[in-house]
């Protein structure tokens, strides 16, 4: 199976809830070999029009700080944890995540990149299977079985919360200091054994940060 084959088995998903209210399935957009990967929470009302992520305002936001760091939305691949909008782009509920959970992985599996960005709390909970705050981790890089994650701020709660514009750059410049990195080569390939579903998130103290020496 490959991307296409994924995003045509989801186009009319009838899994869950949000299956109802939604225009469309808004599955993921852009390289489907890039080494670095930008992970969401859920569409928001232009992602369900448009059918991609993050072509709002705090998809606008997003690209800014893509250029910022010397990256295009031509060069990665960005999805959402959840691929369909919930009414009134309220939360994902724990089933919600659960369902769709599979499929971000595949995606991850199919795409093999060498650092995922989680952008907020839902997408970084996902991804490293722990109820830990994006404000504990953001800027961190941690080394998963398969990646890397890097957790930033969510661009859009930049732009509803004005104080966190300055943290979400200063995140950013942190990211391309990594992207240096992978670019001399300093990282490890990471592992080539598929993605596999983690535990459903437990409250656990916070991961320790991968040392950027050991890339």
């Amino acid at each position: 199976m490959n991307l296409t084959d994924l995003a045509r088995s989801l186009r009319n998903c009838q899994r869950c809830q949000l299956a109802h209210g939604r225009t469309q399935v808004v599955f993921g957009t852009g390289n489907p070999q890039a080494r670095i990967m930008f992970v969401g929470e859920a569409p928001g009302f232009y992602e369900d029009k448009q059918g991609e992520p993050f072509v709002g305002a705090a998809g606008k936001l997003l690209t800014d700080l893509l250029h910022s760091v010397g990256l295009s939305r031509s060069e990665i691949y960005i999805a959402n944890v959840i691929k369909c909008r919930p009414p009134n782009n309220r939360d994902p509920l724990p089933e919600e995540i659960d369902t769709c959970k599979p499929f971000l992985l595949q995606q991850i599996e199919l795409i093999n990149p060498k650092l995922v960005c989680t952008l907020g709390n839902f997408a970084t909970q996902t991804l490293l299977g722990k109820k830990v705050g994006i404000t504990k981790v953001r800027g961190r890089a941690i080394r998963m079985p398969n990646f890397v994650v890097f957790p930033l701020l969510h661009p859009a709660a930049a732009l509803h919360q004005g104080s966190l514009r300055k943290p979400l750059e200063e995140d950013f410049q942190k990211l391309k200091a990594v992207l240096d990195d992978m670019q001399a080569g300093h990282f490890d390939d990471p592992p080539t054994a598929p993605v596999t579903p983690q535990k459903a998130p437990q409250t656990e103290s916070a991961p320790q940060p991968l040392q950027m020496e050991l890339f």
